[in-house]
């Protein structure tokens, strides 16, 4: 738990409908606090498999036969479940945003608390960092960044900034970030504004929303009749895209309909939004903005 403490874990395992011999994913296993809730409701007939790209959360591996952890982007949940002669499952969880860990850990560069180099990359190997697009992207492409992923509303004045700012030196850590854009970070509102803009360049680092269309474009065929689908989002942009796909099976664009008016989106939702109780937010105060939306086939 010191790892990540695990936002919603009883209600989003219970959204499973968890059956005992069933066979279910953690797309985002992390510290392990989901995966292991649902292996202490699976019988011996059970499996369970959990995706995560960072080699952090690897230390947080489970000795259990029924558990396999698979070190990859779960953009690519099909094709490695194929691998294990996996087709369909019965279940499907997903805790999106940043761990515990890789906000405190101050070398990841996730937090604006702490001075480290600009990274955010959830994948080490990846060649795309914060420090790169910070430093290298034209202006017009880091204004849209910051627009689109941080709905910041100054962003073309915030990114014209950093763009005079890195022409007089390289912009290297999250400190020299914030003295760059501090004029545009009034004390009432600091934090807010930086969480904004590294939720912005966040998202760009790791392609979140195109991993999180990716995912969700595969739980149809993957989840078998009365299989359940359990999401778990931090901000705006990922949840209004987890509520249309349940909705209408699309993201954007017109509800397709046939000839008799009838539409064909694949899920349906279950039950109403959940939310985290005053008590857990008080406990974790990153649950605060976290909201569960649970769906299984139409």
């Amino acid at each position: 738990m010191s790892y990540h403490s695990p936002v919603l874990l009883k209600e989003s395992v219970d959204a499973l409908n968890i059956k005992p011999d069933g066979v279910y994913v953690d797309v985002t296993f992390g510290g392990g606090g989901h995966s292991r809730e649902i292996l202490s409701r699976l019988g011996e007939g059970g499996r369970l498999f959990a995706f995560d790209q960072d080699p952090d959360a690897q230390q947080n591996k489970i000795d259990d036969e029924r558990f396999v952890l698979i070190a990859e982007n779960f953009r690519f949940i099909s094709r490695f479940l194929r691998f294990y002669g996996v087709k369909k499952v019965d279940g499907v969880l997903a805790d999106l945003g940043v761990s515990s860990h890789q906000f405190d850990e101050a070398s990841r560069g996730f937090s604006t608390r702490f001075d480290g180099e600009l990274d955010m990359r959830m994948n080490q190997k990846s060649l795309l960092s914060a420090k790169k697009i910070i430093n290298e992207y034209e202006e017009s492409k880091l204004a849209d960044v910051l627009y689109l992923y941080g709905e910041l509303r100054n962003a073309r004045v915030l990114a014209k900034t950093i763009v005079l700012a890195r022409a007089e030196g390289e912009i290297n850590t999250s400190f020299e970030l914030k003295q760059v854009l501090q004029k545009f970070l009034p004390k009432a509102k600091e934090h807010k504004i930086l969480a904004q803009i590294y939720q912005a360049i966040r998202i760009e680092v790791n392609e979140e929303l195109e991993v999180l269309k990716e995912f969700l474009e595969q739980i149809p065929d993957l989840l078998n009749d009365e299989g359940r689908l359990s999401v778990i989002s931090y901000h705006s942009l990922e949840d209004r895209l987890v509520k249309r796909f349940i909705q209408t099976g699309k993201f954007s664009g017109e509800i397709e309909k046939d000839f008799f008016g009838n539409t064909n989106e694949p899920l349906k939702k279950v039950g109403k939004l959940i939310i985290p109780t005053q008590e857990e937010i008080k406990i974790n105060n990153r649950a605060r903005s976290a909201k569960l939306r649970i769906a299984t086939l139409k």
